[in-house]
């Protein structure tokens, strides 16, 4: 039984996303012209695409995998000891099956990491949503993780910073319009996955439809495929690997900045067959908690159709908010024994 509608075949008009070269916008006029058009285009219409010419090195993305894949190699009573259920902030491992999307199981498990600060615990009169902020939790056993890790934060924000500054001037806007609710209290999140092949109840949610939180999520996915967005048509179709590239899509908060004109698209991850492993590494970036996105002047605005209503869902212009009604959905247990006072009665 599976738990998702049919998917259109690969060979049709949506075989693949737009493909952006960031480095476009260092070869003069016309090239950056072209990637404006291109950007624009993309965000508008699809809120997906590859991106290629980011300038994270071969050697950069290899010592990440390196890492990660040391993680997931270690023993299960190591991983376990980083047991998110131990951390009020959501941070460290999430066994397979305990993160849920739509309220169903995901099939992974993962490592997640944020900015390292230390906690802020809500004093009297705080907004809650600071408990999301805190330190993460890393294995004793492998110190390059958090070398790896943390060094892939900071390369990842610096390209998404680029690549926002230049799909906001791509529609008219000014580039740097939203810097001040970045800097050095943004709250970037990065995950570390493993998808370990198809439930053996013959479900196959690696994970569920959903939309992304933040501004721009930037994906490094591997060569097993899975990974599938939903399109102009409605229906789900897959994402070819690109070596090289991230898969990049527009999160909710753009949606909300545009009043609707960018779009943030749902998407989700097919479990590999059999017993493959899937590896992917998705990077958020994401603005501080505290930020409230204003609305972005732009030339299109009164074109834009407003952002999408869903009950099931609503949509915050404070970042915090937008976040932890996500964490609190998607880590049940988390919730459950540290945040029981911000949980919806049944």
């Amino acid at each position: 039984m599976t738990t998702h509608p049919a998917t259109t075949p690969s060979y049709d008009e949506y075989a693949q996303l737009p493909i952006i070269d960031l480095s476009a916008a260092d070869r003069g006029p016309q090239a950056r012209a072209l990637l404006h058009a291109q950007l624009h285009s993309a965000a508008h219409d699809v809120g997906f695409f590859q991106l290629v010419g980011h300038g994270v090195t071969q050697a950069e993305t290899d010592a990440l995998l390196t890492a990660m894949r040391a993680f997931f190699d270690l023993p299960q009573a190591d991983r376990l000891a980083l047991d998110n259920v131990n951390s009020p902030h959501f941070r460290g491992y999430t066994r397979t099956g305990d993160e849920r999307t739509g309220g169903a199981r995901d099939w992974r498990d993962q490592l997640d990491i944020g900015a390292e600060r230390p906690a802020h615990i809500p004093g009297p009169g705080e907004p809650p949503y600071w408990w999301l902020q805190g330190p993460n939790q890393w294995p004793t056993a492998l110190p390059e993780l958090r070398t790896a890790a943390l060094a892939w934060i900071d390369k990842l924000s610096g390209v998404a910073q680029r690549l926002l500054h230049e799909l906001l001037t791509a529609i008219g806007a000014p580039a740097d319009f939203y810097d001040p609710i970045f800097g050095d209290h943004a709250h970037p999140h990065l995950k570390l996955v493993r998808y370990p092949g198809s439930a053996n109840d013959g479900t196959d949610q690696g994970v569920g439809a959903h939309k992304d939180y933040g501004f721009l999520t930037l994906l490094l996915q591997d060569t097993v495929g899975g990974l599938q967005v939903q399109r102009e048509d409605d229906h789900f179709h897959d994402v070819p690997p690109l070596e090289g590239a991230f898969v990049v899509n527009l999160g909710e908060l753009l949606e909300v900045a545009t009043n609707g004109y960018l779009i943030a698209t749902n998407h989700r991850v097919v479990s590999p067959p059999g017993a493959t492993e899937r590896f992917s590494v998705p990077f958020f970036y994401n603005p501080r908690l505290d930020a409230r996105v204003e609305p972005l002047p732009f030339p299109h605005a009164s074109t834009a159709p407003g952002i999408t209503t869903d009950p099931a869902n609503p949509l915050f212009a404070e970042y915090g908010y937008n976040e932890l009604k996500g964490k609190l959905r998607a880590h049940p247990l988390v919730a459950e024994r540290h945040h029981g006072n911000l949980l919806t009665p049944a």
